[in-house]
């Protein structure tokens, strides 16, 4: 299973809904890209919680009134096509509207970090 294109998916489903949180289990790689949104404001609180014994991320979702602050999610790499960017690219590959996650050397990052710090990586996914 790709776990962190499954959260993603969840994740715009959960903003078409209409839901308040989000809980999904949990992985490094998720809980990355959860902070990325937190970081970037797309979320409102990020929570790591050990329920029933188990490992879960718990997710408070952020609207603007009744505008999510996630419209969509594209995947840009996945298990069969990993797509890759070096930091001179990271502009061309992703749109100015749309925030890039990158997984790096340095660990997981947005475009804009990736950037700053002179890091390429894979690019995981655009959310807009």
């Amino acid at each position: 299973m790709y776990t962190v294109g499954d959260f993603l998916i969840q994740l715009k489903n959960a903003y078409s809904a209409r839901k308040k949180q989000m809980v999904y289990r949990h992985s490094n790689l998720v809980v990355g890209v959860a902070k990325i949104l937190e970081k970037e404001n797309l979320v409102s609180k990020v929570k790591e919680a050990e329920i029933d014994g188990r490992k879960q991320v718990t997710i408070d979702l952020k609207y603007d009134g009744k505008i999510p602050a996630v419209t969509d999610v594209k995947l840009v790499s996945k298990p069969s096509i990993h797509r890759y960017v070096r930091k001179t690219n990271i502009k061309k590959s992703v749109p100015r509207h749309s925030l890039g996650i990158l997984s790096t050397s340095k660990g997981v990052m947005s475009s804009r970090e990736a950037q700053k710090a002179g890091v390429g990586g894979e690019l995981i996914c655009q959310i807009f």
